[in-house]
């Protein structure tokens, strides 16, 4: 919990270090040029490359397969389309490198160490049906 909080503090702190540190050195307008940049692809990569994925893994369920592969990687493709749109040179890079398929591997492969995909075998039970029956006081009569 306090690395998340510790985390939470830290990286508006570095985007903003980062900001400064890219805007001496390149200027004011390519760098905020830039972040819109990214902004723009950000939201392309969301439109179109999540979707792409999405539609892959609705082709695999609807074959039969258990899609968790395709999920993962749209998962993984619309969370880098939103780094890359949040403002910030930090977060932009983290989501460029998720769109590399080597290290969303390498990703999975550690994902992997800690959970495990179980696929259904046949259809889901059906839930089991209660009645109830009421009984006025003269129907009842105790064991």
């Amino acid at each position: 919990m306090r690395l998340l909080l510790i985390a939470f503090i830290a990286w508006p702190l570095v985007e903003i270090a980062l900001f400064i540190a890219i805007g001496q050195t390149i200027g004011l307008w390519p760098t905020l040029l830039g972040v819109i940049a990214m902004g723009i692809v950000g939201g392309l990569i969301l439109r179109h490359s999540g979707l792409a994925r999405l539609a892959e893994a609705r082709r695999s369920l609807a074959s039969g397969q258990l899609p968790a592969r395709a999920i993962a990687d749209a998962m993984l493709i619309s969370g880098a389309g939103v780094l890359i749109a949040i403002p910030g040179y930090l977060s932009g890079v983290l989501g460029l490198l998720l769109l590399i398929p080597p290290l969303r591997q390498l990703l999975y492969l550690l994902l992997g160490r800690r959970f495990r995909v179980v696929g259904a075998v046949g259809p889901a039970p059906a839930p089991s049906q209660k009645r109830t029956i009421e009984l006025d006081s003269d129907e009842f009569r105790p064991r």
